[in-house]
């Protein structure tokens, strides 16, 4: 009986498996990983370094634990070069084949690239797992300055614990304002107040056009003219859906790998979901849509077709020297941000449409309650 294989053992592998295997115990289950096959949660990487977490202090079990926890085999450190959708088959790069019933695509995402110039390019750091998490600590040992490319949600979460770890911190956008997807001008520039009197040092309009080594560190070169001389370059500019394997098999891809309600991919027999995946237009890589994705296809790898819902799901950004709630307003919505501030110095942006129905929200700051209750309001995601 060909068993039904993962590939993928990030948030997105090991949350589907654990899920199927609340609902079917027996049902032979393969998980196949590029890496070690560690179980960890990969959003703790942006803020483990102030809490004194180094990476051996972040996986809660090894592949082996994991196996025997969800009777299934992982397959660490295989090299998948192509899908034969047609036999239903994995092919690794050693020519050896692996047929499955069914197939979960738990691929992730990779960074993007800036496209630098300066002969220390190639020293520009990325964290997208824990392997990468591992080589940044250990540079930053004794690094007291480290500059950010990037001022989205992981390069502000970033900006936020090297500084609590007491580095400087110099992190470069090319948007006026950070967060720039996630929330509207105001609410923006107040949260880069507030990064910015914790001490992060915010580089806004403009860009990193070269890395050089010099005197034992490093020089970035902005577009504007000017130069940070640094320890370590971090770049964090943003994310793009693996799809090369689900693309050469023939699935059909967009920004991600197309699937419907279900999960289901273009090719029999074949789901895909987390980052790598494009549901019904909307590429998601938070946790809260994947934990309803795995749990919904769970249950139709159980046998029972099951539509993904997402309900309202606000983005935490974890930020303490600037707390932040956000939930952005479905792209092309119509309608108008308005704004309050509490007497408690926080900033409420709610973005509402011509018959008052609430939209998206941007809370920095304020109450639990009030972002609770900002959450009841708001329409499902994917309904």
């Amino acid at each position: 009986m060909a068993p039904i294989v993962i590939l993928g053992s990030g948030l997105a592998g090991y949350t589907v498996a654990r899920e199927f295997r609340k609902l079917d115990a027996a049902t032979p289950l393969v998980i196949v990983t590029r890496d070690d096959g560690a179980v960890y949660s990969k959003p703790m990487l942006s803020n483990a370094l102030a809490g004194g977490r180094s990476a051996a202090a972040l996986p809660t079990a090894d592949a082996a634990t994991a196996a025997g926890q969800l009777n299934a085999t992982v397959l660490a450190r295989r090299e998948v070069a192509s899908i034969d959708v047609g036999a239903r088959a994995l092919v690794f790069a050693d020519g050896e084949r692996l047929e499955y019933a069914k197939l979960v695509l738990a691929l992730g995402a990779d960074p993007i690239r800036l496209p630098l110039a300066g002969d220390a390019a190639d020293a520009v750091m990325q964290v997208n797992d824990l392997q990468d998490y591992a080589r940044f600590r250990d540079a930053i040992e004794h690094a007291a300055h480290v500059t950010i490319l990037g001022a989205g949600l992981i390069g502000c979460e970033f900006a936020n614990d090297l500084r609590a770890s007491g580095r400087q911190v110099d992190a470069i956008d090319l948007a006026p304002w950070p967060l720039g997807r996630l929330v509207p001008e105001r609410v923006g520039r107040a949260f880069a107040e507030k990064l910015g009197a914790a001490g992060v040092r915010l580089r806004l309009g403009t860009s990193a056009a070269s890395v050089e080594r010099r005197d034992g560190g490093l020089r970035v070169k902005l577009a504007d003219g000017s130069v940070i001389d640094t320890d370590v370059v971090l770049s964090a500019i943003g994310l793009r859906p693996r799809t090369q394997l689900a693309q050469a098999a023939g699935l059909k891809v967009n920004r991600g790998i197309v699937v419907d309600r279900q999960l289901r991919a273009s090719a029999p027999e074949v789901f895909a979901l987390g980052d790598c995946a494009e549901v019904d237009g909307q590429v998601l890589p938070f946790v809260m849509p994947l934990m309803n994705a795995a749990r919904a296809l769970a249950k139709t790898l159980a046998g029972e077709p099951t539509d993904v819902r997402y309900p309202a799901m606000p983005v935490v950004v974890k930020t303490p020297a600037a707390p932040l709630t956000v939930s952005p307003p479905a792209a092309g919505a119509e309608g108008t941000w308005r704004f309050a501030e509490g007497a408690d110095g926080s900033l409420e942006a709610t973005f509402v449409d011509a018959q008052d129905n609430l939209l998206g929200f941007a809370l920095l700051g304020g109450a639990p309650a009030v972002r609770q209750a900002l959450t009841k309001r708001l329409p499902a995601v994917l309904g």
